[in-house]
């Protein structure tokens, strides 16, 4: 089995945070953890197995690092990759652009051959509009707000890492 390639962009930390709790749970031995502005896009290609974490900022705009590297990942194929996303968003102060940054970045992966896995419910959740929602009582990735529901975070981690696992054929 390859490692997974955990890529993440963080502005103010949180999503760092985030993305180390993640590798931490499901083992730094398994997980290769990379801050975007450390590393060049085509680093992505290493991995067949990719979890993408980022915010959205404002008026529903890339965080600074993916922003950085949109037009790059339009040129990549990632055929053949399965690719799981969480996000990181508020979904009160900006419920029209809740975890938007998941969407645009999912659909370009998703629209050069990457597989998205473990869509989330979004139940539970108050928010306007979001880029990343189905449209079929999902989003397509795991949401985490940690302005308003950090209480929910640890939950919500425990029960996505192992529907990740799974998908990328790692129980």
């Amino acid at each position: 089995m390859k490692n997974i390639g955990l890529f993440y962009g963080s502005d103010t930390g949180n999503t760092e945070v985030i993305a180390g709790l993640i590798q931490n749970k499901i083992g730094t031995d398994i997980v290769d953890l990379f801050d975007v502005y450390d590393c060049r896009p085509t680093d992505l290609l290493k991995y067949d197995h990719l979890i993408i974490g980022l915010s959205t900022w404002h008026d529903g705009q890339l965080v600074s690092a993916f922003d950085e590297i949109e037009e790059e990942l339009k040129k990549l194929d990632f055929s053949g990759r399965k690719i799981a996303f969480f996000g990181l968003g508020d979904q009160f102060g900006y419920a029209d652009y809740f975890i938007d940054g998941v969407g645009i970045v999912g659909k370009i992966m998703e629209n050069n051959g990457g597989e998205i896995v473990v869509n989330w419910s979004n139940e539970d959740y108050d928010y306007e509009k979001s880029k990343a929602d189905l449209g079929n009582g999902k989003f397509l990735g795991l949401a985490l707000d940690e302005d308003n529901q950090d209480h929910l975070t640890d939950e919500r981690i425990n029960k996505w890492i192992p529907q990740v696992l799974e998908a990328f054929g790692r129980d």
